[in-house]
């Protein structure tokens, strides 16, 4: 494809040579001869970095050497001043970034269907909850979790955030999948499927908190569900040990009028003041869904720095209203995007995601300029990465940051013709459209194929937890 059919130009884009990174200082390298040997190329693709005041690059490539991106530019550049073990032809496909899913229950997955069509209070106290008491073991938490990382990994997402129980098995199927993860240990009030009261969780998240303080992939950190299941007894705590371990401490916040109307009448605040008044917003805190604000509210979280995920197929399918991104947005607040757990969306497609978030608002306000494509992909990738605190690593394809990249295929009937990349990424573009993963400058998925995850063993086991979990959550 040339520049006509892209309806292209480099002034209009803003290109210069200099942006894209390839000079060698900025690949930290050494004379020639050193410069050429590295381990893969990425090429003969639309490069789309998504670093501010870039544009497509056509004919682009990038260069990988270890973990990270030490080039990228144009082909005729970057493929003779390097020598690669491996070169992946992108075939005039699409270059980007990995996507970012910021938050998400993991093993849920093999929830997916359980109990749709009900209110969330209904949803999960009645079903969910249940359920994970019955079903939810070491063996449920480990197999769902290589589900959703090979749905994930399928549908271009290279890093993603999970809260749930047994975190130290999601630990083990994410560090086998080969993808990037922010993981905590959920808290309540009250016993859990893997512990028997709260100060045995704490103990638990202290622990692994330790063990995988190290780990090149794996972040971890604490999950504390909601004001309305941990005390303020239990919130204070967690966020001792946020503080004293230097991690984010995430939980959901405002996320049901039924939320904000139950924390009100037990503590006399609502949720986001509630927090406020126990020390808990602050820069380290991941707030999900935040859809019942106030005006006040979205400033206190703008001026404490808190840091907001959207999730708005899950807010839709539970009814739970739509969160006031656009004024968390005008706020400076940052925002990434989630797909939640499979039990409430019923899948962890972040390109679908991505559609669900632009139209929703457009239509909620009646203004079609709201949310528009190129705002909205930037919380399902940098946007995403600044939640989670890794925007220094992921999020962007630049000289330096760890190389996550995917390709999609846009040689097809429903992407063609392409006048706007970032737009057909919103609107037209689905998980089924990536054809090649690398995470931390490992190839994932090549060509459709899972390489790291035995996707037929994956699928056999999800078809085992479908008929045990029916037979004793839905008759028990």
């Amino acid at each position: 494809m040339g520049n006509a059919e892209w309806g292209m130009r480099n002034a209009e884009w803003g290109m210069r040579n200099g942006e894209y990174g390839v000079l060698n200082a900025e690949c930290g390298m050494g004379n020639k001869s050193e410069e050429r040997k590295i381990d893969c190329l990425v090429t003969n693709g639309t490069l789309l970095t998504l670093t501010q005041g870039s544009g497509p690059i056509l004919n682009g490539t990038v260069a990988i050497s270890g973990n990270r991106i030490i080039a990228l530019g144009p082909k005729s550049e970057i493929e003779k001043r390097f020598e690669a073990s491996k070169t992946i032809d992108a075939r005039g496909g699409l270059i980007m970034p990995g996507l970012v899913n910021a938050h998400t229950h993991a093993p849920m997955s093999l929830f997916r269907g359980l109990a749709d069509d009900l209110p969330l209070k209904v949803w999960l106290e009645d079903y969910i909850f249940p359920a994970e008491w019955k079903c939810v073991d070491e063996e449920f938490v480990h197999w769902g979790t290589l589900l959703a990382c090979a749905e994930m990994i399928r549908s271009g997402t290279t890093t993603f955030a999970d809260g749930y129980f047994f975190e130290e098995r999601v630990a083990q199927a994410v560090s086998q999948s080969g993808m990037r993860a922010l993981l905590a240990e959920g808290i309540l009030d009250f016993p859990t499927p893997d512990s028997s009261s709260p100060s045995q969780t704490i103990i638990k998240i202290e622990d692994f908190i330790r063990i995988y303080s190290d780990s090149p992939l794996i972040r971890p950190t604490l999950f504390a569900h909601s004001a309305y299941t941990c005390s303020p007894e239990l919130l204070k705590k967690c966020r001792h040990v946020a503080d004293r371990f230097e991690v984010p401490l995430i939980i959901h916040l405002s996320e049901t009028q039924n939320e904000v109307e139950e924390v009100s009448k037990r503590y006399g605040r609502r949720p986001v003041d509630h927090l406020e008044n126990l020390g808990i917003l602050s820069q380290n805190l991941i707030a999900c869904h935040c859809v019942w604000l106030t005006e006040s509210e979205m400033d206190l979280l703008a001026r404490r720095g808190v840091r907001v995920v959207h999730n708005p197929e899950s807010n839709m399918k539970l009814a739970a209203g739509v969160a006031p991104i656009p004024d968390l947005l005008a706020r400076k607040v940052a925002v990434g995007l989630g797909t939640d757990g499979c039990a409430s969306n019923n899948n962890l497609d972040l390109f679908q995601e991505m559609d669900s978030a632009a139209k929703l608002h457009k239509v909620h306000r009646l203004d079609p300029t709201v949310m528009p494509a190129n705002v909205v992909l930037d919380m399902a990738t940098l946007g995403g990465a600044k939640v989670l605190g890794m925007e220094k690593e992921i999020g962007s394809l630049e000289v330096g940051k760890k190389a996550d990249v995917i390709i999609l295929e846009l040689n097809r009937p429903h992407l063609q013709p392409v006048y706007n990349l970032p737009s057909h990424l919103v609107y037209s573009v689905t998980g089924a459209d990536v054809r090649d993963v690398i995470i931390d400058g490992k190839l994932v998925m090549e060509n459709r194929k899972l390489l790291t995850l035995d996707e037929e063993l994956i699928l056999k086991k999800a078809a085992e937890w479908r008929d045990r979990i029916a037979g004793a959550a839905l008759r028990g």
